[in-house]
């Protein structure tokens, strides 16, 4: 089975359903025949690299809220994130642009880090507070999931793996993808948000007893 999930490292649901998702793995008996890849979706490709405004400032001119009311939705997704194990600390968030990020996780997928890299990229921006255009930091990122800081270096320097992040992005057109996070099952089904984990479990089993 073949699980392809589109995820924008800037978007809070994705990493709250890539959890509820790995929760669902966990309860499957047949976990061992998944196979799980992540697929590069930018929710806002013309983001700025460096912005001046905090991630409450920025929603709240996106969604013409005070600021007061961003916070209170960044709470109650910060809340909804405790419910699956995550710490997010969105008061600290950087907002960027994630481009270059989707490159360096197209690229830990041809060094078989895919998995670690995503992960620490998540974390990175939810918990950490760090900024993800920056190359240094990056690159420290890519040394903690065991990468190699001059091959890192090269790509994040070169517009390597500028086609694969689009031709991700081209797919999840063609699927009709319109928002993240996106889960596409053996390119049967798909499941959209980060639904609750009876929908995943259910989902799993009913395809696994499809494909028998």
């Amino acid at each position: 089975m073949k699980i392809e999930v589109w995820s924008d490292f800037a978007c809070p649901f994705c990493y709250i359903g890539k959890r509820r998702l790995e929760e669902a793995l966990e309860q499957f008996p047949e976990r061992d025949q998944v196979e799980v890849e992540f697929r590069s979706f930018e929710l806002d490709p013309n983001a700025p690299k460096n912005s001046d405004d905090s991630l409450h400032e920025m929603l709240a001119k996106k969604y013409g809220t005070s600021v007061e009311q961003a916070k209170a939705m960044n709470n109650n997704v910060s809340e909804m994130a405790n419910t699956v194990g995550l710490t997010y600390n969105l008061d600290q968030a950087v907002p960027t642009n994630t481009f270059t990020a989707h490159r360096l996780a197209q690229y830990a997928k041809t060094q078989g880090k895919e998995k670690e890299m995503v992960e620490r990229l998540f974390k990175a921006y939810f918990t950490e507070g760090k900024h993800l255009s920056d190359h240094n930091t990056l690159l420290q990122l890519a040394a903690e999931v065991g990468l190699k800081l001059e091959d890192v270096k090269a790509v994040l320097e070169s517009d390597e793996f500028t086609n694969e992040v689009h031709s991700n992005e081209i797919e999840a057109q063609q699927l009709g993808v319109t928002g993240v996070p996106f889960f596409v099952i053996n390119r049967k089904y798909g499941i959209s948000g980060a639904q609750p984990l009876e929908v995943f479990t259910q989902t799993l089993e009913k395809v696994w007893q499809e494909e028998q």
